[in-house]
């Protein structure tokens, strides 16, 4: 059997899936990790126990496939964005905790930065914003509050970069230092239209250029594996931040075409294909892919919390014992009660942008119980695509009438997926293989190897598990969105923003 690996280093759990050049899947492995709080809004992982687990996990993959690392034509990563790490060359340790893509400590450091007039330039260069969700704010923190970082950045020794860059350092006994496109473009240091790093951007945030990574294409030669890892050196042929690589996977590879991926947080891309198409409405500009030196590119629309409101309730109330109880509960809801989640735990992202804003529940009663706080958790969730949904048919017209093809744990859901197409009014189309960030990477690994098709033949392997079309009329849905666009105003409102500035 010819197989792939494909490693997705996620926000919770590390995991390796091992592909048959079938695109079957043939051995998973998975750990969780720690999450780490400080403080309030303040979001850490341990960049050691990543790797470890990542390992573990291919370790595992290749177990259960019954195959050796001699098997292996291909290694595919895949990772969480914008989540940060410094490391130091001379040993390859880090020099602090990752400060996780969902950490709001540099909040302060943003609004200064944007007082001074920086957002314009940054936004027309990178497609992102002046947010302490992107990489450069969280590097510069580290350089400023780590005892001598900066003086060791300056002379060379300190390494940035996003988790693949850490898993590939590692992967490669410290051999390659590089990142993708896609992770690059996350990190508000990188011109999207140019393809390199900008000095202005650096300098701005006090960012040594030494300490960046080499940018390549996702599907370029990013070297070979320590032998001593998987037992032989297994080339690694395909890296991309999670969201671009669902993109990847979910085969949206005409301009129009667009997904969405519930995990902890939620991520929709739309493929505007040759053309960085600026959002009027406070989306993201970004690269969805780069293949062999061709820059796609997409608008994003992030969510900060999806099914991190399950985990809520699970861990935070003791509500629910896992998250398969929230369809059932939702269904079992008293539909009289109009209770509206707004899970702004870590502030609202698009197309919001309100750092500052903090989780509300709206519409309590006396009768208010574990049903009704489980449909509204889920319903925040089909209220937040909408929100994305319809800022990116008002900035590409092209968009039209699209569906929505979604992934991630979550859309195992029918609940949910019936939920989002009535929310959104939309079909909403769930495929067959649901690990589409995984698919990708195995698929683009693949096909660098030379064992799995081009995009056209991938595109055709895409399988529909099923399909969700909208049964609530377009007046009940509208009323019910209007609540929700209420709610948000008054959180925003309460944390001193103003929500009608989107």
């Amino acid at each position: 059997m010819t197989a792939i690996m494909a490693i997705d280093q996620g926000t919770t759990s590390s995991r390796a899936i091992v592909f048959d050049d079938a695109l079957e899947i043939r051995g998973v492995g998975q750990r969780e990790f720690h999450q780490h709080f400080p403080a309030s809004g303040l979001v850490e992982h341990d960049a050691e126990e990543i790797w470890q687990t990542t390992v573990a996990t291919a370790r595992e993959a290749m177990a259960r496939a019954g195959v050796s690392g001699g098997a292996l034509a291909a290694i595919g990563i895949t990772n969480q964005r914008e989540t940060t790490i410094l490391w130091d060359r001379r040993d390859g340790r880090p020099i602090h905790r990752a400060i996780v893509w969902q950490d709001r400590r540099t909040a302060g450091m943003c609004r200064r930065l944007a007082s001074a007039g920086l957002e314009p330039s940054l936004t027309r260069k990178t497609g992102l914003r002046l947010d302490p969700y992107f990489s450069a704010s969280k590097i510069a923190w580290l350089l400023d509050n780590v005892s001598g970082a900066r003086s060791l950045a300056e002379a060379g020794h300190i390494a940035f970069g996003t988790v693949d860059s850490w898993l590939l350092y590692n992967l490669t006994g410290g051999r390659v230092h590089a990142t993708d496109a896609t992770n690059a473009a996350r990190t508000a240091l990188f011109d999207i239209h140019v393809g390199d790093w900008d000095e202005e951007l650096l300098e701005a945030f006090a960012i040594p250029r030494s300490v960046l990574p080499e940018v390549r294409d996702c599907n370029a030669n990013f070297g070979v594996t320590d032998a001593a890892i998987l037992g032989a050196e297994v080339p690694i042929f395909a890296i991309a931040g999670d969201q671009q690589m669902a993109t990847i996977g979910q085969a949206c590879f005409r301009p129009g075409m667009m997904k969405s991926t519930y995990g902890t947080g939620c991520f929709a891309l739309l493929n505007t294909g040759a053309q960085a198409v600026t959002s009027k409405n406070r989306l993201l500009t970004t690269i969805a892919y780069q293949l062999s030196g061709k820059r796609t590119y997409a608008l994003e629309g992030a969510i900060f919390v999806a099914g991190a409101a399950v985990q809520w309730l699970r861990d935070g109330l003791g509500i629910i014992s896992s998250a398969d109880e929230t369809g059932p509960l939702a269904e079992a809801s008293d539909p009289e009660q109009d209770v509206i989640m707004v899970p702004a735990f870590v502030g609202l992202g698009a197309p919001y942008w309100q750092p500052e804003a903090r989780g509300a529940l709206f519409g309590l009663t006396r009768a208010t119980g574990r049903r009704e706080l489980a449909r509204a958790a889920l319903e925040a969730t089909a209220f937040q695509t909408r929100d994305l949904f319809e800022a990116m048919h008002r900035d590409w017209e092209r968009h039209g009438d699209s569906v929505l093809r979604v992934d991630g744990g979550m859309v195992a859901s029918d609940v949910l997926l019936q939920m989002l197409a009535d929310v959104v009014g939309a079909p909403v189309e769930r495929p067959v293989i649901r690990e589409t960030t995984a698919l990708g990477a195995a698929w683009l690994a693949g096909h660098g190897a030379g064992v799995l098709p081009d995009q056209e033949g991938f595109a055709q392997m895409w399988k529909l598990d099923r399909r969700a079309i909208p049964v609530r009329g377009a007046a009940e849905r509208d009323a019910a969105y209007v609540k929700w666009q209420r709610a948000v105003r008054a959180v925003v409102g309460y944390a001193g923003g103003n929500a009608d500035e989107t």
